[in-house]
């Protein structure tokens, strides 16, 4: 069985892949647990090496990558470049874990009690479609230096990168079975990392449901988890702020990756007070956003990943949607939406579901406790930013706002260097930062009697 690789911006199809089947899936499984047995006996300093070559190859080969990520997933040149190198930045900061990996020595009475960070075994990690190429390093990256082995399965619809990764990793050195990409089906690969006993935890990126239905699946064998699902998160304007620029970057902290994202800040949330003004700024600024051809330097927005995800978008904003103003977008084959901006009441559905799509909702609020109580109003988590010149207000609000990433005056949330993850709904555990490794490895504990 095969799929066609579909490039977003045309229509056309790239490649046909084939998927990897069930007794596949499992024979890969099995390799990689062969290949664990010797991988977690890797000098720290011979796998940190190895990882820091992996590292260098993807840089080498940054162009391709990114070239490559236009046609599979329609991000825009500029995007992909950087997406590439996030991939080779992840593993330069990784290839320091291995020797790095430190337990502790307790003072206990009668002996001597010492801890080890040990590997977990075979990590299965299920891939997005939205960021294939960072989001695939930010899984296998801290595994791999942790010692253990990865299975990797791509997002259907966008494998290409990843199926190029693997095959950069054995350039490099990486022994075979230690990292495999296995395209395919969710519902055969996804689902046999969750149900297979020597699968020891799953990463997984992708929606709330779908990370419920992993959640539960893994219970049944008592299996680690990490879920990055949805978001619905917040942009807090206060009039104090710098409204100028609050405005111009505003559009760039949702309609990136054509909203594609679930950091997306999909709910601007405006002082009553400065909110004319705001709008007014942002209209020019949201008319701004460059949408076209992804493979141009100059787009700053490209298609939607499908003809189905478009439609799903296109059904929050029917005629009678409260359309403040709208961007651009190409006519002719690709699946384009405009950038487009709502003014609906604080209880639609559009302020309260993941869209996923370039689609913003801006709504007012009086002070600094309304502010904090519509962007708790959500059952997602995960990121958000919070415009004010007043240190205090920003540090409060920072505390009381229910997200796991926040930025004061930016709409940055991801450093390779930093934890990034959510909370409610918006899942569990952390990756990228020091504090990944801690969910690739098990602790054990060993007293000597002295």
């Amino acid at each position: 069985m095969t799929f066609d690789v579909i490039n977003p911006a045309t229509e056309k199809v790239v490649r046909s892949v084939p998927h990897t089947s069930l007794e596949e899936t499992d024979a890969a499984i099995v390799r990689a647990q062969k290949a664990f047995e010797t991988w977690r006996t890797v000098a720290p300093g011979d796998r940190a090496r190895l990882l820091r070559k992996f590292a260098e190859i993807v840089d080498a080969h940054n162009e391709e990558l990114a070239q490559l990520e236009v046609e599979n997933s329609g991000h825009t040149i500029g995007n992909a470049r950087w997406e590439a190198g996030n991939v080779r930045d992840v593993l330069q900061y990784y290839s320091a874990a291995p020797e790095r990996l430190f337990g502790k020595q307790i003072p206990v009475a009668g002996g001597l009690d010492v801890t080890f960070h040990e590997p977990l075994g075979v990590v299965g990690v299920i891939v997005p479609w939205n960021f294939p190429m960072p989001i695939a390093g930010w899984g296998f990256a801290p595994a791999l230096a942790a010692g253990n082995t990865v299975v990797l399965k791509p997002a259907e619809v966008t494998p290409l990168t990843a199926i190029r990764l693997g095959e950069l990793a054995l350039e490099a050195g990486i022994p075979e079975g230690v990292f495999q990409v296995l395209p395919g089906k969710g519902s055969v690969v996804g689902n046999r990392f969750v149900t297979h006993p020597l699968v020891r935890k799953v990463v997984f990126t992708g929606s709330t449901e779908v990370g419920k239905q992993i959640m539960a699946g893994c219970a049944d064998q008592v299996k680690r988890v990490t879920l990055e699902l949805g978001g619905k998160s917040a942009n807090i304007v206060f009039a104090d702020s710098d409204l100028e620029k609050a405005a111009a970057t505003a559009p760039y902290g949702v309609f990136d990756n054509a909203g594609q994202d679930c950091c997306a800040r999909s709910r601007i949330l405006v002082q009553a007070s400065v909110y004319d003004r705001f709008m007014e700024l942002l209209e020019p600024a949201v008319k701004g956003v460059k949408v076209g051809e992804p493979g141009d330097e100059a787009t700053e927005m490209g298609p939607l990943i499908s003809a189905s995800h478009l439609s799903k978008v296109a059904s929050y904003v029917p005629d009678d949607a409260p359309v403040a103003f709208r961007g651009s977008a190409p006519d002719g084959p690709g699946f384009w939406f405009p950038p487009t901006v709502l003014t609906p009441a604080y209880d639609h559905v559009t302020v309260t579901e993941e869209i996923f799509g370039p689609v913003v909702v801006v709504l007012p609020f009086t002070d600094e406790a309304d502010a904090i109580r519509i962007a708790n109003d959500s059952e997602y988590g995960l990121s958000g930013s919070i415009w004010t010149n007043d240190v205090g207000r920003a540090i409060r609000v920072s505390r009381a706002v229910e997200a796991g990433n926040l930025s004061v005056n930016s709409h940055s949330s991801v450093r390779y260097s930093t934890p990034f993850g959510g909370v409610k709904q918006s899942g569990l555990g952390r990756e990228l930062g020091p504090d990944a490794l801690d969910s690739f490895t098990e602790v054990k504990n060993v007293f000597i009697a002295t």
